[in-house]
């Protein structure tokens, strides 16, 4: 029998009840485990080389036999976080380069999904975006207006290449999020926003999560089909969240650090702190009794495999 006719509806995870995993730190694992160069902290140009894909494969397979072996969903996510004009550019990447690239990563990942998708283990391919600027600092923010015309030509790529879903990881405010709901909008897509914090459970632009949260749901008639925490450990937003009211249900995923250091002491670190990987998954157990509707289970920054088997062992 074709697994594909036994797939159930490739539903968003806020629509299921089931649970689905993300992958974990994709850059940090290059630099400090495969001991990659990545300019700009780019992995998307490794999608042009033989050598790079075999390296994402690798990557991408070790995450996705977690998701498979224990029958949980998977969110397959683009390595596309640089992939947009102004980092391009650092690169030497025009536009035609980087059109091309965001839809090589969306068939790249389809491949993945063909060899491990199953009836148990449905996987999503999500478009996965970047924060135009820096995503520890703000500066040089833009208008909603001026996010929704700078994420456009990206979202429409990936959009065009067959991606479910486009995520933006790390926003630190909040017009740039409007712009991404409005510009997936445009193209016929669902969004989902994902802000980082501070150590204060506060954006980088100071503004604290809720407020983000509503600011966008107010401005984009709740556009976005959910939000997300990325790039911070569970310390530095859970005292946040238990304070948190009715937005607390619009967060469906969190894709958290492997160490507790601010943002600004990551920066600064010369070695990888991957923290302890069964600590994190008692750290994610507490978050399903907070969130209501906490679907996605990911990592971000420090984070590998270990940690997603830990937080699935913790969470499932």
């Amino acid at each position: 029998m074709n697994v594909q006719t036994v797939i159930a509806d490739r539903n968003l995870p806020h629509q299921t009840t089931k649970l689905f995993l993300a992958d974990s730190g994709l850059e940090t694992m290059l630099i400090f485990h495969d001991g990659v160069d990545l300019p700009e902290f780019a992995a998307f140009p490794l999608i042009l080389r033989a050598d790079g894909r075999k390296l994402l494969a690798r990557y991408y397979q070790r995450h996705a036999e977690i998701a498979q072996r224990k029958h949980l969903g998977f969110m397959l996510e683009t390595p596309t976080w640089r992939a947009s004009a102004d980092w391009g550019a650092k690169l030497g990447y025009d536009a035609f380069s980087l059109d091309y690239v965001n839809r090589r990563a969306v068939s790249f990942l389809n491949e993945i999904r063909e060899e491990f998708e199953g009836p148990f283990n449905p996987m999503l391919i999500s478009g996965q975006l970047g924060p135009r600027g820096d995503g520890y600092v703000l500066s040089d923010a833009m208008s909603a207006t001026e996010a929704r015309a700078y994420h456009t030509p990206q979202i429409k790529s990936l959009a065009e290449a067959g991606a479910d879903v486009i995520t933006v990881l790390t926003m630190n405010y909040a017009a740039e999020a409007v712009g991404v709901a409005y510009a997936a909008e445009d193209a016929g897509m669902p969004s989902v926003i994902s802000f980082t914090v501070e150590t204060d459970g506060r954006l980088p632009s100071g503004q604290p999560l809720g407020e983000a949260i509503d600011e966008v749901d107010t401005l984009t008639g709740s556009a976005p089909a959910y939000y997300m925490i990325n790039c911070a450990h569970p310390t530095h937003f859970q005292d946040a969240l238990e304070k948190g009211e009715g937005w607390l249900a619009r967060i469906s995923g969190v894709r958290a650090n492997a160490s507790k250091m601010s943002h600004a002491e990551l920066d600064e670190a010369e070695e990888l702190d991957d923290g302890n990987p069964f600590e994190l998954g008692e750290d994610y157990r507490q978050l399903l009794r907070i969130l209501p509707n906490l679907k996605v289970l990911g990592g971000c920054c420090g984070t590998d495999h270990r940690h997603i088997e830990a937080i699935s062992c913790a969470c499932h």
